[in-house]
């Protein structure tokens, strides 16, 4: 069941990276091009991470946040191998976290920041600009927050 994990976690990447090479193919960086009412592709690249968060500290964070990634990676997938036959949630909730978290990082190592493309607006407020790998993230983190909601409790009364 671990390789239904691991295949979920690759084919996130491998959508996340053939989106954003077809993003950085065919759009110009910062031009919106509007796609539907409040939804526009639009090229960009964060040198930081979520919201941009330290893309303006000069050039350390891109080796800090590679780490951190790695590191990440390292610990799900040592926790995906350490799953349980009936931890199935958990087993995709952590594959997506996973192949979102892989994706990022190999925009990180290559070209130093992280291809973004995805935007959402309201009249004039507009969400921070993101890709396939942060959505995967994000279902992810939201699938583990649910199932923490809905976790069977350990019945200590078993003798």
């Amino acid at each position: 069941m671990k390789i239904v994990y691991f295949s979920i976690a690759v084919l996130a990447i491998v959508i996340d990276q053939l989106t954003k090479w077809m993003a950085s193919t065919h759009l110009t960086l910062h031009e919106q091009n509007p796609v539907m009412p409040s939804f526009n592709l639009t090229l960009m690249h964060n040198y930081g991470a979520a919201f941009s968060f330290l893309s303006n500290a000069g050039g350390w964070q891109r080796w800090f946040f590679t780490i951190v990634a790695v590191a990440i990676s390292i610990v799900l997938i040592v926790w995906i191998t350490r799953l349980k036959a009936n931890e199935k949630w958990l087993g995709v909730s952590l594959a997506l976290v996973l192949g979102g978290a892989i994706g990022n990082l190999i925009d990180r190592v290559a070209y130093g920041y992280v291809v973004d493309f995805i935007q959402w607006y309201y009249d004039r407020f507009y969400w921070p600009a993101f890709n396939i790998a942060d959505s995967a993230i994000f279902v992810g983190a939201g699938m583990l927050l649910l199932s923490s909601f809905f976790a069977d409790e350990p019945d200590d009364n078993k003798t």
